[in-house]
């Protein structure tokens, strides 16, 4: 049988007019880091219901937790998360006392013996937080739950806010992974998207985190920034390459200035067509590829032997709200303001104002305010963006032994999508896989899939 996690050989790509035709340009659609996306949550589940699934949760099976800090010290112009500037440390410092209160009220929730696999601190900028804070935070996360043995924890670490104080608090906590955003090193386009990071300053903290012993390292970087060309960004890459990261992140940047106001600082003239956007993100690809990274799903790549690679050879790659992943736990538990839950009946948000957050928290309940509970639909529609997001194909015996899928039904989903990209998918009666040359559309094939209305300006631009 055809597994599809193996990599097919490499085939000319489709020509940008073949693209053009499909509406690759133009389109704007999710990333699909969860179906359904968070444009569909409604304020159906509640925080009684997110209760019920805590207390229900499988004490034999880790969690995994993310803890959200919005604060920045400065904000970046090109950013679209959900942050909010300070000159201070007092407003980060109640904040902290809030995730505290929090975790103390999953404490009475979570099963007893619940352990935790995987940690992630993202923000924002979690590296705002004092050494103190950090000691307190984590030791906080330690009364919740020990960690499971392996565990990873990961912190998204700004390299012009960490130093050795820091780096000591996150080591004795147990941290060993880094994320550190890159997004581009030229110093013209960090002035342009108000993000200025040298070279210097990024290798300083990656020598720093390894000095402390954090091996493990993920960066992130943008393509089709305003003023980007192809030499530029294969300088930035080369520059990237240097630092020997374990994995990155090749993402495309989403300019939505209707959305978050502080993209209107970017001069919308400058930005690379998406004919040319195309070509940024061949340019580096071909340059992590030749650094024999692997390819790891539409945007990722990884050394040869991390986690990633492994878990995308064995067929167990997946998606989250940080990206691709080899994290195997079932259950992702948030913490902070406009955090989202992942529990097997569905997603759970907390509030995403930050003072709307700590409200609730502070009256003694869980700061939920929308959510989605899965519908057996949603389970296998889910379940074939996924594995098309993540392996390029999805075969029908996972389907049926899954989730019930007849043969008949199979045929009708393969259908539909063969005659929506004729030429650019192979479909028989147990597989169903995308051409090699229309990875580009992966996007796109994946929403043929999704059963919910969207508005295209919530979401990316397709490539």
């Amino acid at each position: 049988m055809h597994r599809c996690y193996v990599r097919l050989e490499l085939t000319p790509m489709t020509t940008h007019t073949q693209l053009r035709k499909l509406g690759l340009f133009d389109a704007r659609v999710p990333r699909y880091t969860s179906y359904p996306t968070a444009p569909n949550f409604s304020k159906a589940v509640s925080a009684q219901d997110v209760e019920a699934w805590q207390r229900s949760l499988d004490p034999a099976q880790p969690i995994s937790l993310y803890i959200h800090v919005p604060f920045c010290r400065r904000l970046c112009w090109f950013c679209a998360c959900r942050t909010q500037g300070t000159s201070t440390l007092s407003p980060v410092a109640a904040y902290v006392e809030t995730l505290k209160a929090e975790l103390a009220l999953l404490k009475d929730r979570l099963p007893d013996g619940i352990r935790i696999g995987h940690l992630h601190w993202g923000g924002g900028t979690p590296t705002l937080l004092s050494a103190e804070m950090i000691t307190d935070l984590s030791g906080a996360i330690a009364q919740l739950a020990p960690f499971a043995q392996p565990y990873e924890f990961s912190v998204e670490i700004d390299p012009n806010e960490i130093d050795d104080a820091r780096l000591d608090a996150l080591a004795r906590a147990g941290m060993n992974r880094a994320s550190i955003g890159v997004q581009d090193f030229d110093p013209g386009i960090q002035e342009t998207i108000g993000r200025i990071q040298s070279y210097k300053t990024t290798k300083k903290a990656v020598d720093g985190l390894r000095a402390h012993g954090i091996r493990s390292l993920n960066a992130d970087i943008l393509y089709g920034l305003p003023g980007q060309t192809p030499e530029k960004i294969a300088q930035s890459v080369q520059q990237l390459l240097s630092l020997s990261p374990d994995r990155v992140a090749l993402f495309g940047y989403a300019h939505v200035p209707w959305m978050a106001r502080r993209q209107a600082m970017i001069p919308t003239d400058e930005l690379p067509r998406p004919e040319e956007r195309l070509r940024l993100f061949d340019v580096a690809r071909e340059l992590f590829v030749w650094d024999d990274y692997a390819e790891i799903g539409i945007d990722h790549f990884a050394r040869k032997g991390d986690g990633l690679q492994v878990a995308q050879q064995t067929g167990k790659l997946r998606r989250n709200f940080q990206g691709y992943t080899d994290d195997k736990c079932p259950t992702m538990v948030a913490v902070g303001a406009s955090s989202i839950a992942r529990y097997p009946q569905g997603y759970a948000q907390n509030a995403p104002s930050t003072s709307e957050y700590q409200k609730l928290v502070r009256a003694g309940g869980l700061p939920i305010t929308k959510g989605h509970v899965f519908s057996d639909m949603d389970r296998l529609r889910g379940r074939i963006i996924e594995a098309l997001m993540s392996d390029f194909c999805i075969e029908r015996d996972e389907l049926t032994q899954s989730f019930g899928l007849t043969v008949a039904e199979f045929v009708a989903f393969g259908k539909g999508v063969a005659q929506a990209f004729e030429g650019m998918v192979d479909v028989d009666a147990d597989r169903i896989a995308i051409r090699d040359s229309a990875r580009p559309l992966t996007r796109m094939i994946a929403r043929h899939f999704d059963a919910y209305h969207m508005t295209q300006s919530q979401h990316s631009t397709a490539v």
